[in-house]
């Protein structure tokens, strides 16, 4: 009898620990964790643990834990793909968090679509979310801002705002620098202005000298850049070795801290669109910059990319309500849960007011974006008005 109790016990036991099991949502997170767009990755996947974290330290999703599966794309589109498949045929993931590279989010996508996936992604690309136009349901949301909002920032703040007429436009060689190349022109032909001079480059390249003379011999007065950051490192240094300085304005990866560090001296001064910049000037920012520097202790006390550290907690939070709400991890519920979320959710970038409708899969507008500065080794704000703190995202 005591046997057959025991046995009898220890099946009981395991049938629980499986259906603990099987009751975790698992939520893939996918990024550039190794390489020059690690900064991204790691800052973004550090802010995704931790909202997690929080969460399941409250009791989870509807009494249920989530659990991360985390893989290192390496940038690579090819990695991107292979992971993608493994999310959905071997961990059967709920939801996909991550995915910065633009060029890795538009070789992958498909995939998801396909599979009925809910992604958040933080790539720029403008193209991102627009993939499927034809499809009944877009699995494909952005939590990021999208370069179709940075372009036009940056075109304002080298134009309008400091009167450059000759510009000339930097772009790595990615799908990432070469669609926000086409934005960057789309958003100067509003101004009437041509770049008198379009370079490209690539990733890994360390001498930029002859895409910088073309510049300067074509009279740039300011350098636009869509690039990560060791090659902008490289375009500033470059500059300063020909005696050459001009302004720097570019889009959100003049913050990434390998820029920053690359640079030294050379990047002061370089500006950019920001989601989000490292200063605690809300509450809810300051506990998660405190947590953030509490649990990595990165260098300097500075998060390597603050704006992927956030849009990476602010994903969790925005997956997290809309699972909830539908109250299931079938794709087509969360689906629909993000299309209609019937609670605000409060993030440290903003606090998101109905972020996405069918149609509109961006949770970002261009009122959520301000511009920021490199100054002595971090990112601070251009405008002084902009530090009071975030405004709400929400659709009209």
């Amino acid at each position: 009898m005591k046997i057959r109790h025991h046995i009898y016990a220890a099946a009981v036991a395991a049938m629980l620990v499986s259906t603990s099991y099987a009751a975790d949502i698992k939520l893939g997170v996918i990024g550039p964790f190794t390489g020059g767009s690690s900064p991204m990755g790691v800052s973004n996947r550090g802010g995704i643990r931790l909202a997690v974290k929080e969460i399941n330290a409250a009791g989870g999703i509807n009494g249920n834990k989530i659990v991360l599966i985390e893989r290192d794309d390496e940038a690579k589109n090819e990695r991107g793909v292979q992971i993608s498949q493994e999310f959905i045929n071997n961990e059967k993931v709920a939801g996909v968090l991550g995915f910065i590279n633009t060029g890795v989010v538009l070789a992958s996508s498909r995939f998801y679509q396909d599979a009925k996936i809910p992604v958040i992604t933080m790539a720029s690309g403008s193209v991102v979310t627009k993939q499927f136009p034809n499809a009944p349901e877009n699995y494909i949301f952005r939590i990021s801002a999208a370069d179709s909002i940075q372009a036009p920032l940056i075109a304002k703040e080298a134009v309008e705002k400091r009167g450059f007429k000759k510009v000339a436009i930097l772009a790595d060689s990615t799908n990432y620098g070469q669609l926000g190349r086409e934005d960057m022109e789309k958003a100067l032909k509003a101004y009437g202005v041509t770049a008198v001079a379009v370079e490209k480059f690539n990733i890994g390249d360390v001498d930029m000298t002859s895409q910088i003379l073309s510049a300067k011999n074509a009279g740039a007065e300011v350098i636009l850049t869509y690039a990560i950051g060791p090659e902008l490192a490289q375009i500033a240094n470059g500059m300063a070795k020909l005696g050459w300085k001009k302004p720097m304005i570019g889009s959100w990866t003049l913050s990434l801290s390998n820029f920053i560090d690359t640079a030294g001296k050379n990047g002061n001064g370089a500006v950019m669109p920001q989601t989000f910049i490292q200063l605690g000037n809300t509450p809810k920012r300051k506990a998660f910059i405190d947590a953030y520097l509490k649990e990595y202790n990165p260098k300097n006390g500075l998060i390597p990319s603050a704006v992927s550290a956030a849009q990476g907690y602010d994903s969790v939070y925005l997956m997290a309500a809309a699972i909830k709400q539908a109250n299931s991890t079938e794709g087509p519920k969360i689906l629909a849960a993000l299309n209609d979320l019937n609670a605000p959710v409060e993030g440290v970038i903003t606090t998101y007011v109905k972020p996405y409708i069918a149609g509109d899969h961006e949770a970002i507008k261009p009122k959520n974006v301000v511009m920021g500065v490199v100054e002595n080794g971090r990112v601070e704000y251009l405008n002084a008005e902009d530090a009071a703190g975030p405004i709400a995202a929400k659709k009209k």
